[in-house]
């Protein structure tokens, strides 16, 4: 009888699979929506009176629902670089020759795919089971969203058919189409809460929920179009590569196509810039790669992009709109920059309500004024630009502000050169707002919960008036907050303890002192070692580094020697903040001392974790090639840092080299 429901169970789930693959990679439903859910049903109902038999790649998880604690990071096994873009026929052909003349003129095939105007993802498949899903992140790390992406039914949760390799990671771009986002907005205005802007916006909202069954109601989807990390038999071009994908049971665009030269590759670009309103996705442009990944190989990458691909972006879209108001926003160091607000006008597939004005420069340049007429422009910004003035309402100039719009305090502009107002009041509740959400990113202090919303509630009830005030957040301010029980309580107040641990080097990027970001607040800690010894510290001393300049040194120098500053470190050290940093041991190389600067891509480290070995020596990593670079470290394909150090007769040594010299 047991056996019996065993095998019954495990015939749902292949049928469930199957008809999965006929809807999302065929696109040849066997069953209508009623008869696919009784089967989900009856699974389901199979799986809860005997709970022995569920399994986590049961299409059952997917509607599962549950409340994550938040998302953990994920590596990639593989770096996700971007993709450089191409805005021209005339650029695209620049890109074509220099795709020849890095393979000596070898006959090259083109596959040409729709660039998705979605989000990244990356999915890591382990003996044909998915086992991570991230986002992603910086390249090297993002995101660990794998119960979110269980929720998508076009992404398979264990692999079918034959030759599937040991270890494989898809990426591809996860998507919401054009009619469940105009569904899901609807829904929204309904009940009275704000709209999503465009699909994509949509998407990255849902893959960032907590609560997987919201997340399951959206109805993502999902198309593969490239290979990262792989173990098992070789793929001798990207086409196979995607036919085998559609075998194994993964989606893949259906309009990818193979062009024998670039002149192919542009009549598929322009068929499909006519053409893409018809699709039920939105597409900003064409991808193109190199077929065979033999000559992708030999082409290799920059240290952001692969040379063996591009992406061209289809033409600006523009439209004709008015001006209603112009907005003052502040930023986190107090810069104000202006925005339009518009009369809501429809541009590239969605509605426009706001447009970038960058800088009071380019108010005067434009000589913009609210009730103006303004051409605006789309081409993949998040925030569309104005273009000109169609027609001008009346006379004179947008006035510069003197004084903050939010908190109505001093507004300076440092230098005539410099085209930043800034604000400098530091208890500027804008500027707060922006800071803290800085001090608690992942980078930073890693206090996860402490998001946009919960920050702005805690500055308008001015619960937290600056960093410190954080750490004498309790329960019952915390019951004060909108959607706050005891269990989301708890998990940010240890958030918060948790991070009172962080390394100096991190509470210093977190402080966000201008000019200073992770590598420097990373040298600055290696340096003074406390927080005591940095608040002592002159100018002089900070002129020692070799990697602060004399603009981050002033900078320094004018926040640390703030009596604010002093206060609040003292306030940091009365919370129990770790304020010393574990200076790094040093194992003495050739490098001990030296400037040491890495141009092309490495084999055997990532950048991050060869720059880490250097700095346990001592060493100093540079950025840029000069006079004071001690040695060149190159992997593949260098670039032009190469070409100076051999000009300058730097010392040049290769990873093999470096690696043996490390030791």
């Amino acid at each position: 009888m047991v056996k019996d429901i065993e095998k019954q169970i495990q015939n749902l789930r292949e049928q469930i699979q199957r008809h999965d693959y006929l809807y999302y990679v065929l696109s040849q439903p066997e069953l209508s929506d009623k008869e696919y859910d009784d089967l989900m049903r009856k699974l389901k109902s199979l799986e809860d009176l005997y709970p022995q038999f569920k399994s986590e790649v049961s299409p059952t998880v997917r509607v599962s629902g549950g409340v994550l604690a938040g998302f953990k990071t994920a590596r990639h096994r593989q770096k996700m670089l971007s993709l450089d873009n191409t805005y021209s026929f005339e650029e695209l052909r620049d890109w074509d020759e220099r795709v020849h003349k890095g393979l000596r003129s070898e006959l090259v095939e083109y596959l040409a795919e729709h660039k998705i105007d979605g989000v990244s993802v990356n999915l890591t498949y382990i003996k044909a089971k998915l086992t991570v899903a991230a986002t992603r992140g910086d390249g090297e790390t993002g995101e660990d969203i794998t119960q979110n992406i269980k929720t998508i039914r076009a992404i398979p949760l264990r692999l079918a058919g034959r030759d599937i390799p040991d270890l494989m990671e898809i990426r591809g771009e996860a998507y919401m189409s054009k009619s469940e986002f105009a569904a899901l907005n609807r829904e929204k205005e309904k009940a009275g809460e704000v709209l999503f802007a465009n699909p994509r916006n949509a998407t990255s909202g849902s893959l960032k929920l907590l609560d997987t069954s919201v997340v399951a109601k959206r109805k993502l989807r999902f198309f593969a179009h490239s290979l990262g990390g792989y173990k098992g038999t070789d793929i001798d071009t990207h086409l196979l590569y995607l036919e085998k994908l559609k075998a194994w049971g993964v989606c893949v665009n259906p309009h990818s196509k193979l062009c024998k030269n670039l002149d192919e590759v542009i009549d598929y670009c322009n068929s499909w810039e006519k053409k893409r309103e018809k699709l039920d996705y939105q597409i900003d442009g064409i991808v193109i790669k190199i077929n065979s990944l033999t000559q992708q190989k030999k082409l290799g990458f920059t240290l952001k992009s692969p040379r063996w691909a591009v992406a061209y972006k289809f033409p600006a879209q523009q439209a004709t709109t008015v001006v209603l108001k112009i907005n003052l926003n502040v930023g986190r160091t107090g810069v104000i920059t202006p925005t339009a607000e518009l009369k809501p006008v429809a541009c590239a597939g969605v509605i426009i309500r706001h447009a970038t004005l960058h800088n009071f420069d380019e108010i005067r340049r434009l000589n913009i004024r609210a009730g103006d007429t303004v051409l605006i422009e789309r081409a993949g910004e998040v925030i569309p630009k104005v273009v000109k003035v169609v027609k001008h309402t009346g006379k004179g100039f947008f006035p510069i502000p003197q004084t903050c719009p939010v908190c109505h305090g001093k507004v300076i502009r440092e230098k005539v050169e410099d085209v930043a107002y800034r604000c400098i009041n530091s208890s500027c509740p804008a500027q707060l707002e922006r800071g803290l959400l800085h001090f608690a990113s992942r980078q930073a202090m890693d206090i996860q919960g402490l998001g946009e919303s919960l920050v702005a509630q805690l500055v308008q009830l001015k619960l937290v008036r600056n960093f410190a005030d954080i750490y004498k957040l309790k329960r019952e301010d915390l019951f004060k907050l909108e959607l706050f029980k005891d269990r989301k309580a708890d998990n940010l107040l240890s958030a918060i303890k948790k991070s009172t641990a962080q390394p100096l080097s991190r509470l210093i990027y977190a402080l966000g002192i201008r000019h200073v970001g992770e590598k420097a607040a990373y040298v600055l800690a290696q340096n003074f070692k406390t927080m005591d010894n940095l608040l002592a510290a002159k100018k002089e001393d900070f002129d020692k580094i070799y990697e602060v300049g004399p603009v981050m040194a002033q900078a320094i120098v004018d926040y640390f020697s703030a009596a604010a500053t002093k206060k609040l470190m003292a306030e940091f050290k009365n919370a129990g903040l770790n304020l010393k940093e574990e200076v790094a041991k040093v194992k003495p190389t050739v490098f001990t001392g030296k400037a040491i600067v890495f141009t092309g891509e490495l084999k055997e480290y990532t950048r991050s974790q060869a720059e880490g070995l250097v700095r346990k020596t001592a060493g100093i990593v540079s950025s840029g090639v000069s006079q004071n670079t001690d040695f060149v470290v190159t992997g593949e394909n260098p670039g032009s840092k190469y070409d100076k150090a051999k000009k300058l007769g730097i010392k040049i040594i290769n990873e093999k080299e470096f690696k043996e010299l490390i030791k």
